[in-house]
């Protein structure tokens, strides 16, 4: 069972020194965590190979030489530089053992009586785990063609948590970021502290596959999903091709600039994704639908002619098929005004009196 203390850890996201090793921080992280590490990922690597060969008592003795003079002097400096704006911060290590509690020594004997991680990293996880795997609610799903701005209903209602800007990609095969996905581990943590400060009884998700890009969804909340009563928003075609274009075309070219990312990059973006269905889309289509792309980013054709082109060539049908197998869970339909309209009447409180 997670102690009270641990889901507070993850419910606030209080802010955590993670002194692991880069390598194991990449792998999964907590949200509002920052990774100023004990050992680098060669120096763990090194003490590993002790560890193997001679012992705990061996490892412990060179990871001390390892880490000493001015060494430890800087590592101890950004602990306490992280500490300075943030007094609750708390040290963590994979399981609170020797790591967090030298680093949190270490920061005692420098002035910052700081608190460790019970359990450390792994013990986060679980609760993380416990939470993900239990989420008793009552479910919707938004729903709607692509290019529905449906993105734009979740960010304005309070009971929902936005499951693409978690694994910070657009959910459709075009919609991976110029910056990386998170870990599935470390979608997993902020999912779950989402849902730890979700105090609604409806809980409102977008439509999604149970994959979105390269991070899955927790088995559970696909389930759910697949079960929940469907909001669906309805919106014409020209509405949805000039949203797209605004999102995947301008915003993703000015992002793209602001990374000094050339704008071919984001056309080789698209051209990949084509790649990726192009199985589904047939020869001939793939051909018109790379032609007119190639076309729009040479300023010899109009995006809305690729976009127009891939939504009734290919979207529409495949969501339409998938919309006809869920047609009785559709609970409310109407514009995006309406539907945001009707979501927003499930935003009570738990346990409210109201």
């Amino acid at each position: 069972m997670p102690t009270a203390e641990n889901l507070d850890l993850v419910r606030n996201q209080t802010r955590l020194i993670d002194v692991r090793a880069p390598i194991e921080f990449k792998q999964g992280h907590m949200p509002n965590s920052i990774n100023l590490p004990i050992l680098t990922d060669e120096e763990r690597h090194r003490i590993g190979i002790v560890y193997k060969q001679q012992g705990n008592e061996a490892a412990v003795r060179v990871g001390h030489k390892l880490v000493s003079g001015s060494v430890r002097a800087e590592r101890i400096a950004g602990w306490l530089d992280a500490c300075k704006d943030h007094p609750q911060t708390q040290v963590m290590c994979w399981r609170g053992g020797q790591r967090s509690t030298l680093a949190q020594t270490w920061l005692e004997e420098a002035g910052a009586s700081q608190k460790k991680v019970a359990g450390g990293f792994k013990a986060l996880r679980q609760v993380c785990i416990d939470v993900l795997d239990n989420p008793n609610k009552n479910w919707w799903l938004l729903s709607g063609r692509t290019g529905s701005a449906k993105t734009v209903i979740i960010s304005k209602l309070t009971n929902s948590i936005d499951l693409e800007g978690r694994a910070n990609h657009r959910g459709s095969a075009f919609g991976r970021r110029l910056t990386p996905q998170p870990t599935p581990v470390t979608f997993e943590n902020s999912l779950a502290a989402d849902y730890l400060n979700h105090k609604y009884t409806d809980l409102v998700v977008e439509d999604e596959s149970r994959t979105i890009g390269s991070v899955g969804l927790p088995q559970v909340w696909s389930e759910h999903m697949q079960s929940a009563r469907i909001a669906l928003v309805e919106i014409g075609l020209a509405e949805r091709i000039a949203h797209i274009e605004k999102e995947y075309v301008t915003d993703a070219l000015e992002e793209a600039e602001s990374m000094d990312v050339s704008p071919a990059q984001i056309q080789q973006n698209y051209l990949d994704a084509l790649q990726r269905i192009k199985r589904r889309l047939g020869g001939l289509r793939l051909s018109e639908m790379e032609k007119r792309l190639n076309q729009a980013f040479a300023g010899q054709g109009s995006h809305a002619s690729w976009i127009s082109y891939l939504l009734t060539e290919y979207y529409d049908p495949m969501y339409d098929f998938q919309l006809s197998k869920k047609a009785d869970r559709i609970a409310f339909r109407g514009d995006r005004g309406e539907v945001l309209e009707f979501l927003q009447t499930k935003q009570t409180k738990e346990h409210s009196t109201a």
